[in-house]
């Protein structure tokens, strides 16, 4: 069955953001996140020009507590003066009071909805009767509409971003890990807002797993259309990685869901320096929106209920790999089956088809054929030196074909995000590492230069390594 290459993209409501657009017509928006400590202004303030210049649409910043907002309100006030007028985004977690006070002066403000007035998960089931969670509902809408009126009076807008990874154990005691949990997280507090008459709002459900993060997506979009919602959706992948892997992770699930019209905003969560993210963001974006490239590049897909075939006349080879990864890995799935991958381009060796065939197919889930790795996207909570710390990691468990490892920052996401994961290397303090089987901490805040060893013994006494 041959498949025809058609764009109609989904309509949503338009958000302001300081003087960009987020859906509504809109272009699809292009952004990233600082991985400076927030508190370093000078470093924050050249990073973020240098990502504007690059073509950051929005620039998002971790805000832990009162100190990091204070340093963002100084770094606001340095672009405004420098002329840089990207909207600026402050990511909060585990502390509303840092949301409002941060609405009253950036753009947009991120909240997670699994930590927002919830407590850190801790993997517990709670039985709650119908009373105990409408008052837990209850007090989620009255800490909320704070922050709601503030955002009304400055003109800042919101994104409910909700993670899998950091899903509050409330959901999880009443939904599971699932995306029914996911849409119900946001929803939630989507509902509250579409209460009060607040319109200003962005949409996310990240997962480090594609499938997860696609049939989320899927399934907000249609609760929101059972609702007579239409709110813009941001798309990523989370932890997706660095190098090629993170590359072919993102371009698949967000690939999946451009295809089929889904996607106000971009950001492609790789562990390398955030300029790096946005080429990779506007490639996918120019891809399917520009529907002119994918006739000229001569595309042809073939799907049969075994294979899908894949041919383009691409010759630059990097967007080969974005856009074959962008068009196929839905197509290995969507019918519930998983399938054979053929790629077909003038300009590579049938070797390396055969080599992005299989990343492709492992990115989508349906293939494990070497190590995997999850890791996070560098942020001012990092607690080590990331990209290094992944090629060590690399360097000692690469041979070790069909396990997966997680390589995290921090603790916001990395317990729940890396569950399905074989491992974990967690930074728990500065300097300090926390090693986990699945979502289970085995090994607590061991020193940084002893933690790939142990990581090494951890797995060889499990009679995997």
């Amino acid at each position: 069955m041959n498949v025809l290459l058609t764009y109609q993209r989904r309509v949503s409501c338009a958000v302001k953001v300081g003087k960009t657009y987020i859906g509504g017509g809109s272009p699809i928006r292009i952004q990233t996140m600082a991985n400076t400590d927030t508190n370093d202004v000078p470093g924050s303030v050249e990073q973020t020009m240098r990502c504007a210049n690059a073509g950051a649409e929005l620039m998002r910043f971790t805000t832990q507590g009162t100190k990091e907002v204070e340093s963002l309100r100084v770094v606001a006030d340095i672009l405004k003066k420098n002329g840089c007028e990207v909207p600026l985004v402050a990511d909060v977690h585990f502390n509303p009071n840092v949301a409002d006070l941060a609405a009253q002066f950036v753009q947009k403000v991120r909240i997670n909805p699994g930590n927002y007035i919830d407590p850190a998960r801790q993997f517990r089931h709670i039985d709650y009767t119908e009373e105990e969670y409408a008052a837990e509902l209850n007090r989620l809408k009255n800490r909320f509409c704070i922050l709601l009126d503030i955002c009304k009076k400055n003109g800042t807008a919101i994104r409910i971003g909700v993670n899998h990874g950091s899903l509050s154990d409330r959901i999880m005691s009443r939904y599971g890990d699932t995306p029914a949990g996911m849409v119900e997280s946001c929803m939630e507090f989507l509902r509250v807002a579409v209460a009060e008459r607040f319109s200003n709002v962005v949409l996310s459900v990240k997962s480090s797993d594609t499938r997860v993060m696609v049939e989320t997506v899927r399934l907000l979009v249609n609760t929101m259309d059972k609702e007579n919602m239409a709110f813009p959706i941001h798309l990523g992948v989370t932890e997706a990685g660095e190098g090629s892997d993170g590359r072919i992770r993102s371009a698949v699930g967000i690939g999946a869901l451009l295809a089929e019209g889904i996607g106000d905003t971009i950001r492609v969560s790789l562990s390398e320096p955030p300029e790096n993210e946005l080429p990779v963001a506007r490639e996918l974006r120019d891809y399917f929106v520009d529907s002119d490239s994918i006739r000229y590049h001569g595309v042809m897909l073939d799907v049969t209920d075994e294979q899908v075939t894949y041919t383009s006349s691409q010759t630059d080879r990097s967007l080969f790999v974005l856009q074959s990864a962008a068009e196929c890995g839905r197509l290995l799935w969507n019918d519930g089956k998983s399938k054979a991958l053929k790629l077909c381009s003038p300009n590579m060796s049938d070797e390396e088809l055969d080599v992005l065939s299989k990343d492709i197919r492992q990115a989508a889930g349906v293939l494990r054929y070497k190590t995997e790795y999850v890791s996070c996207p560098s942020c001012g909570r990092t607690l080590f030196d990331l990209p290094q710390v992944i090629r060590n990691v690399r360097a000692a468990t690469g041979h070790l074909a069909g396990l997966k490892i997680a390589v995290m920052g921090c603790i916001v996401n990395g317990p729940g995000e890396m569950s399905d994961a074989d491992y974990g290397y967690v930074g728990a303090a500065r300097g300090k590492v926390s090693l986990y089987r699945g979502k289970v901490c085995v090994v607590k805040n061991i020193e940084q230069d002893k933690a790939v060893e142990a990581l090494l013994q951890l797995i060889k006494e499990d009679g995997r390594g």
